[in-house]
């Protein structure tokens, strides 16, 4: 499976983690960042993360910051982009099979590595059962005209503004 996984600079060592056992377990991993620990913004990853799902250029994305609010909160904002906030597997199971959800977003600081490994194979594992209606309706909720770009925050980033 293609995945595209990120985070902000408080849990960069998490999505290490979670990338190298992806990729144990056989899986193709792009790692939109960060790449450190320092401050920077997470929707700027989070938006990342969505435009390579959205796009289909990747299967599915994982998202993580501290608590997960913020990036999958910003993550959700992209056009075809249905993300799950995700602490158990049950969640992530049923974020699959009833909303196809293809972004799975945890927090780094709130669930344990464990847990998220688990969760991510129950979630790549797990195949969409439900009303195609409501995956369209949830994927038209945001307007394609109305996404919001980050192309300067990007470029700020780039240029080393966000760090403190």
């Amino acid at each position: 499976m293609k995945i595209v996984i990120g985070c902000d600079h408080i849990v960069t060592d998490v999505k290490d983690k979670l990338k190298e056992s992806l990729i144990s377990k056989g899986h193709e991993v792009y790692d939109v960042g960060t790449y450190d620990f320092v401050r920077t913004h997470y929707p700027i990853f989070g938006q990342k993360i969505a435009e390579n799902v959205a796009s289909k250029k990747y299967d599915i994305g994982v998202a993580i910051c501290g608590t997960g609010v913020g990036i999958s909160n910003s993550s959700q904002k992209i056009k075809g982009a249905r993300v799950a906030l995700v602490r158990d597997l049950l969640s992530a199971e049923i974020a699959r099979s009833q909303y196809d959800a293809n972004i799975i977003a945890f927090g780094g600081r709130i669930t344990g590595l464990g847990i998220m490994e688990e969760a991510i194979d129950v979630f790549i594992n797990t195949k969409f059962n439900g009303e195609k209606e409501v995956v369209n309706f949830l994927d038209n909720i945001v307007k394609k005209n109305k996404t919001v770009s980050f192309k300067k925050e990007l470029k700020d980033w780039e240029k080393g503004k966000y760090h403190d």
